[in-house]
């Protein structure tokens, strides 16, 4: 059975994207939670010989890191799975999309860090992060309205792009970010997911903490799921 070392469940962005898209997809792998902040960490990470961070993915004698390369070995390892849409114009899109979210949307990724444990209240954001949050809503609409029939996600059935996508979706809640009914449609399917569900529930019961989770930001409750 193929091994996926990941952090904390609560905060770790990065982690999310392949062990949902296994669990979504019904792909076999034992996990191994590796805690962010404390001294075990760069120990253990070493340990698997593949870069100095999370998720990294062990499929016998082959390993894995960074979460974009994980996804593209399960695409060959299991064709059958739909790791990708199966129409190549939404493919292309798929990845494209993916490609732009491992790459970019910093100023949203550095000044809102993943905390599926709370909500903060709406606030004035930074136009920097305004600018990324337009974008991906763009993104989410252009998505659902030329590939989306057929299922609530961006091109219908769960794919590697909502795994790509599924730490956005936490941020936007978190920091109660301004979204349209398009975007909360699919933001809801996604947080409705018996994987995410699993994925809160183990975050909640998390004895550890990290720096940005002391922020000075009010909290007006615990994270948000749909009914």
């Amino acid at each position: 059975m193929m091994k996926l070392a990941i952090a904390n469940k609560a905060y770790s962005s990065w982690s999310l994207r392949p062990w949902m898209l296994m669990t979504m997809l019904e792909i076999p792998f034992e996990e191994d939670v590796i805690p962010l902040d404390t001294p075990e960490f760069r120990t253990r990470v070493h340990a698997y010989g593949a870069g100095n961070t999370v998720p990294i993915l062990v499929d016998g004698d082959v390993v894995v890191w960074e979460s974009l390369a994980i996804v593209e070995h399960l695409a060959e390892r299991f064709p059958e799975r739909g790791v990708w849409p199966a129409d190549p114009k939404a493919r292309a899109h798929a990845r494209a999309i993916s490609n732009e979210m491992h790459a970019g949307f910093r100023a949203l990724r550095s000044a809102c860090p993943m905390n599926v444990r709370k909500q903060h209240p709406a606030r004035d954001r930074d136009v920097s992060i305004m600018k990324d949050v337009g974008r991906i809503r763009h993104l989410w609409n252009e998505a659902r309205e030329r590939y989306g029939e057929g299922g609530p996600f961006l091109y219908g059935a769960f794919s590697a792009a909502d795994a790509m996508y599924a730490p956005v979706v936490t941020r936007l809640v978190t920091y109660s970010l301004p979204v349209d009914d398009v975007c909360r449609a699919y933001m809801d399917a996604v947080l409705g997911t018996p994987a995410f569900r699993a994925w809160h529930a183990a975050a909640m019961k998390e004895p550890w903490t990290v720096a940005h989770d002391e922020a000075d930001e009010p909290v007006i409750g615990p994270f948000p799921l749909p009914a």
